[in-house]
């Protein structure tokens, strides 16, 4: 049952009449001893500013959806491709009945009202000032400054709990949390003419050696140039303060993509603020990446633009989170949904909050949504250089439950024909999320590797007992696009992620969540191996790429014919 806002609100009042208030022993719950990097406390936080907190409550089974989600995506499992519905995924995620009491009575003897903000119930929203909030929690909520970008945020280096609800509470967020901004846009860089790449291949056309268009992807994956004639498969592309350009858009397809009509459009859905108003700024190169490659190549396909503004809980993960949980309650959710924001290290997060965004996650592949992720571009944040090396996993591309999405680069032809691995490409090895099953064997094979190279890179160094990423990987360097009405070049694993997504929707079936599948000994061979390439970036520090997966490239790149001929088309 899907528990709704009416239904606390009276539970809240029931209670409140019911009984009286209560001393409660309070215990930390979550601290740290410091502001995060390039942070500094300004000032005491104004007692009367209103603060926005979400309390995440225990899920009563999400081990058990983690398990009926292996069910419906694993080829070898007679229950693969059945996913399932919101109200069975519900029944998972839902706090139990104690919890759910405990916490109410809790926030009623302090007077605060509280609205779920998940289908479940299992996420609280509370809305109180400042001086309301420190007493609640036993916080000391101050002002904080980016020493760069000089971005303010309110927090707490700690906060407490009643020692009798520690078990039914997961975290109140943001209270610890101190993420670097999010960098929206893929490296403007000027064409280069095939780096470390011989020519390429006989049967792709001349201009690929310095310019990835969609014709070089299409001849490259085998992507077909026909329209998709059902309406089933649809694609969704994640947009975090970025805007896109309609007029852009019909300039790519006409000089990319004659063949269809270049009013070809989306449709717009919008949080937290998000708008797509069509000015000609800076901010939109992201977005008109995202849009004029997956509808240049997914052909037919319907996409869904998802704008989340910046009005969230004053934390750039409030947006995932609410764009996660948002398409988990909209019934024509994209089965496939591509995203090239992230942040470049998952210790940004407290562990509570980033598993609870992952199992977020989790749920959307159980309804049968494919989550890709670009891997990330090391070396940059934000604006904020960061050490140049791939021992601090990127976010959410560590998550196991989404497919994270590399970089390749140019064609190499000794020996044969392959793809090599970009440099900026981030991967690595999770220090928050274990080695998922699927994935065992090959990050097994690839420690081995590693070991044989003796101290490059140093085994100390990295979590091997981590989730590796990424999982797969596609073109991202010499990425043409239209922004304010001239041509220019991009890069990054951000033209990686909708380049792979594209051939997903395009393959017609609803696959829902990928990575049992990609894994698999099918799913190996309908992938080209990358054997090529590192992420050393710039420094000593990296991964090589290497036969089978690596923490480069993952698995390699997609193969559309071989793809579809796995799924049984």
């Amino acid at each position: 049952m899907i528990l709704s806002t009416s239904f606390f609100v009276s539970l809240l009042s029931v209670l409140a009449t019911a009984k009286p208030m209560v001393s409660r022993t309070m215990v930390v719950h979550e601290s740290r001893v410091a502001p995060g990097d390039n942070f500094v406390q300004s000032s005491a936080a104004p007692a009367e500013k209103e603060l926005t907190l979400r309390i995440a409550l225990k899920q009563n089974n999400i081990a058990g959806l983690e398990a009926e989600l292996y069910k419906v995506s694993d080829p070898a499992s007679k229950f693969y491709g059945q996913h399932l519905t919101l109200e069975e995924v519900v029944e998972f995620v839902k706090p139990t009945d104690e919890t759910s009491a405990a916490v109410s009575s809790w926030l009623s003897e302090n007077n605060v009202d509280a609205r779920p903000i998940t289908p479940a119930g299992d996420m609280l929203e509370i809305k109180l000032p400042v001086s309301q909030a420190n007493d609640l929690l036993s916080a000391k909520f101050s002002v904080f400054t980016h020493v760069t970008t000089r971005k303010t945020m309110i927090r707490t280096l700690e906060y407490s709990l009643p020692a009798e609800l520690t078990q039914f509470i997961e975290f109140v967020h943001p209270t610890t949390v101190f993420a670097t901004a999010l960098d929206p846009r893929p490296k403007l860089v000027a064409a280069s003419r095939g780096k470390r790449a011989a020519p390429v291949a006989n049967d792709l056309p001349g201009e690929c050696a310095s310019s990835m268009t969609p014709a070089c992807l299409r001849e490259l994956y085998g992507i077909p140039t026909t329209p998709a004639t059902q309406r089933s498969t649809t694609l969704g592309v994640a947009g975090f303060i970025d805007v896109r350009s309609h007029s852009s858009q019909q300039d790519f397809l006409t000089r990319f993509r004659p063949d269809i009509d270049p009013s070809a459009t989306f449709a717009l859905e919008t949080l937290n603020g998000g708008s797509n108003p069509q000015n000609r700024s800076q901010a939109g190169v992201e977005a008109d990446l995202d849009i004029q490659y997956t509808i240049g190549l997914a052909t037919g396909v319907p996409v869904t633009f998802i704008s989340a503004g910046d009005d969230n809980t004053d934390d750039d993960l409030g947006g995932f989170l609410d764009m996660a949980i948002l398409l988990i309650n909209d019934p024509n959710r994209p089965s496939v949904l591509t995203t090239s924001y992230g942040f470049q290290a998952e210790t940004d997060f407290p562990l509570s909050v980033a598993v609870n965004l992952c199992n977020t996650y989790m749920q959307l592949g159980a309804l049968g949504t494919s989550v890709l992720f670009a891997s990330g571009d090391g070396g940059v944040s934000g604006g904020q250089s960061r050490p140049c090396n791939n021992f601090v996993a990127a976010f959410p591309a560590s998550c196991p439950f989404v497919t994270s999405v590399g970089s390749t680069g140019g064609i190499n032809q000794s020996p044969g024909i392959s793809e090599i691995g970009s440099t900026f490409s981030s991967g690595g090895f999770s220090n928050y999320f274990p080695i998922p099953a699927y994935q065992a064997k090959d990050v097994a094979a690839y420690l081995a590797f590693i070991d044989s190279l003796g101290t490059i890179p140093e085994s100390g160094r990295f979590n091997r007992s981590g989730r590796g990423f990424p999982d797969v990987s596609a073109q991202g360097e010499n990425f043409p696009i239209v922004l304010n009405g001239e041509f220019v070049t991009v890069e990054g694993t951000s033209c990686s992620s909708p380049t792979f997504a594209s051939l997903v929707a395009a393959g017609k079936p609803i696959l829902g969540f990928l990575n049992p599948f990609l894994y698999s000994p099918a799913g190996h061979a309908a992938l080209n191996d990358v054997l090529f390439g590192d992420n050393l970036g710039c420094g000593t520090d990296g991964f090589f790429g290497h036969a089978g997966w690596d923490a480069v490239t993952g698995l390699g790149t997609p193969n559309y014919t071989a793809l579809r001929t796995t799924v049984g088309l």
